[in-house]
């Protein structure tokens, strides 16, 4: 969402004596949008640089704002605008055959006291290529700082540190061929959780009426829904269960894939999703498309919205010696029908394809050129749509097929106005829950890549629970840091390589009363470490420019003393791994029967308090767990701790409760006085059933 749409309210209303409360409510739906209009400020920019849209790029600074990348400083928003015109090749808009692929994510952002400034972290990774060869890759951190001016979010200082970089031929290792050091933290520990702290003391009167601020937390909470949809479709395509992504679109629903046709009804979706193989992850077979950058835009009402972002593919069949990369831009719109999200229209632009034994330093094997995929909002500072000359603006219009609408009840509920401000409150809650719960797990990542364990374990509540890879749940604190040192030491100052730990696409459902929240997200692992020298061996564990890939399935999280923490963590790994660059994930041999499970170390130097092989089914297939250990190219059970958000179909592999709760029911959120939040179809923080029991059935976590 823009600011340009976000700040504006109407005229002040009489109401009646509960001034000092609306006023309240007023200052804090702004400060909540605010934040979101930070993180969309920082999607913009990668968006906007995917296309060498560099003069979008410059009017999203300050006129004094500071670019600092590695060891060059601008200043001002003119000079700023000079650097990235130069760094972006010279002219705006992508040559033919060009690549720009700017991944910017796990946002950590904290608004300032005074709602007037705010500061960021992400990761980022940037793949380019010129079209005639030349190409580079480069991996750091953003510690960005934002200031509101005249009513606009703008940067006010972007500062990039490289951490890993190298080209398409050799793949990356460390920045500068040196040791990398510990990124200074904007936040403290507790901020982590505290993404909008509490504010100075609000003003006499609200500047809106208590109709317009409903409607402006609708649109937050339609925000959380769409994104979550958004993101819930991109791993049933990474998994290939098309069922559940048949189930996800409205009715008489359409697919455009540019250079392909569009495709009409399920069935004509169904074909779309055919196109990428047979429902179901064969052997061997590796279909991930991870999703950055997104802007959700709602609509005035809150009964449409659309998506936009970046996609990623990397896709191939191992055991066919076939892998490669596509880079594409979605353009998704959804609708409310029969009071659920759904969507309505999806426009994919594939703009480039390579080879994975080829790159993509010459245009790929196919490039979609002269399309500039339209965005879903004016530029967030300057208020203007974005075109490029002599480029095809794709997407404006919508596809052919009448409009879906709600059918539940538009006019508002009769309620007291003490009341619609208490619901008013509590529906503003479940979205500052969805930022607090982004915060925290964005900060687990960041911790854990900088070896930091006490802060670490000082994200999770009290009585919070950690699962450490191949070994088993550690219950508390205290047992979390003792299990992550026992297994990796103390904190180094400099480290001769990070195996970075990338916590994005979110899938976050909160409870009803906005204290409680459970968490999916993927992980994705870019590893650096030290440049080799000719004949030197890989180091033990880590490799220059390896990629691996796993998944965080069902982690929760709670509204602690005010702080958001963690609750409980769960990864399951590895789903996808590489030996090297050169051989990418379609050279990892079979591992022989037998061979490759093994349980971690840490199971004798500190036994966990519950041990993956005594989780039965929920572990089984997975290193340290039961029965044969399946490792890449073999393909791991997905799980899953939501139904389908639409259709309420249940994921063969379902558990919607904490993995600690199978054999300890009182590690259960609500055994702590916490919600438990919905885990399929809902409407605001409440699971709803709307399928026959034998499609929606309820499943025994674990069986």
């Amino acid at each position: 969402m823009s600011l340009s749409v976000l700040l504006i309210g109407a005229p002040a209303q009489a109401e009646p004596p509960a001034s000092a409360e609306l006023a309240a409510l007023d200052r804090d739906v702004s400060r909540t949008q605010s934040l979101r209009a930070v993180k969309d400020l920082q999607r913009f920019y990668a968006q906007y640089a995917q296309f060498a849209l560099w003069p979008e790029m410059a009017d999203l600074f300050s006129q004094d704002a500071t670019l600092i990348w590695g060891e060059t400083t601008v200043h001002g928003r003119g000079e700023i605008a000079e650097w990235l015109k130069n760094r972006l090749g010279g002219t705006r808009g992508l040559s033919d055959g060009a690549l720009r692929a700017p991944f910017i994510e796990d946002p950590l952002v904290n608004l300032s006291i005074d709602g007037k400034s705010a500061k960021g972290r992400w990761l980022g990774l940037i793949m380019a290529g010129d079209g005639s060869g030349e190409t580079s890759i480069e991996g750091g951190i953003f510690e960005n700082e934002f200031v509101l001016d005249n009513g606009v979010w703008k940067f006010s200082k972007l500062h990039f540190y490289p951490q890993y970089e190298g080209d398409y031929e050799t793949g990356w290792s460390n920045a500068g061929g040196q040791e990398l050091p510990q990124i200074p933290y904007h936040f403290t520990l507790d901020e982590t959780g505290i993404p909008i702290p509490p504010a100075p003391p609000s003003p006499a009167l609200a500047e809106a009426s208590l109709d317009v601020l409903e409607d402006r937390i609708a649109a937050l909470n339609a925000e959380d829904a769409v994104r979550n949809l958004q993101n819930a479709y991109g791993y049933y395509v990474d998994r290939k269960m098309w069922d559940d992504v048949v189930d996800l679109f409205a009715r008489d629903a359409q697919v455009e894939i540019a250079g392909a046709g569009q495709f009409d009804g399920r069935g004509g979706i169904r074909k779309a999703m055919e196109r990428m193989g047979d429902q179901t992850l064969q052997h061997g077979e590796f279909n991930d498309h991870p999703l950055f950058d997104t802007i959700i835009t709602v609509s005035p009402g809150a009964r449409e919205a659309y998506a936009r972002g970046i996609e990623l593919g990397m896709t191939g069949t191992a055991d066919n010696g076939e892998a490669a990369w596509q880079f594409s831009v979605f353009r998704n719109r959804f609708v409310l029908e029969d009071g659920l999200w759904k969507i309505r229209e999806m426009r994919l632009y594939p703009l480039l394809r390579a080879d994975y034994a080829v790159g993509w330093g010459h245009g790929g094997s196919a490039h979609l050129t002269q399309i500039l995929p339209a965005f879903t909002e004016p530029h967030p500072v300057t208020g203007k749509g974005v075109t490029i000359d002599g480029f095809t603006l794709s997407g404006t219009d919508d596809l052919t097929a009448p409009d879906v609408t709600d059918t539940t009840e538009e006019s508002r509920p009769a309620l007291s106005f003490e009341k619609r401000l208490y619901e008013a409150r509590r529906k503003l809650a479940r979205a500052q829950a969805y930022d607090g719960v982004v915060n925290v797990s964005s900060a687990y990542g960041y911790y854990l890549d900088d070896f930091q364990w006490v802060n670490m374990a000082s994200l999770f509540a009290e009585e919070g629970n950690k699962h450490s890879p191949f070994a088993g749940f550690y219950i508390g604190r205290d047992r979390i840091m003792a299990a992550a040192t026992a297994m990796y030491g103390d904190p180094p100052p400099t480290r001769p390589g990070i195996s970075f730990h990338w916590r994005f696409q979110p899938v976050i459902h909160v409870s009803h009363d906005g204290r409680s929240a459970n968490l999916r997200t993927r992980l994705f692992q870019p590893r650096t470490t030290m440049p080799r020298k000719a004949g030197d061996p890989a180091p033990s564990g880590i490799y220059s420019g390896a990629l691996f890939s796993g998944m965080y399935p069902n982690d929760q999280a709670v509204l602690e003393d005010g702080i958001w923490r963690l609750w409980s963590l769960t990864i399951d790994e590895p789903y996808m791994t590489t030996d090297s660059w050169a051989g990418g994930w379609s050279a990892v041999a079979p591992t022989p029967p037998g061979q490759g499970g093994g349980q971690s170390p840490l199971v004798e130097r500190l036994p966990p308090d519950i041990l993956m092989t005594d989780l039965g089914k929920r572990a089984e297939h997975f290193r340290g767990g039961t029965g044969e250990t399946l490792a890449w190219p073999a393909i791991l059970p997905m799980w899953f701790h939501y139904k389908n958000p639409v259709s309420g179909r249940v994921p063969e592999f379902y558990s919607p409760d904490s993995v600690p709760s199978l054999l300890r029911p009182e590690s259960r959120l609500i055994a702590h006085g916490y919600q438990m939040p919905p885990n399929g179809p809902e409407q605001d923080g409440i699971h709803i059933e709307l399928t026959p029991p034998e499609v929606a059935r309820d499943v025994e976590p674990g069986k």
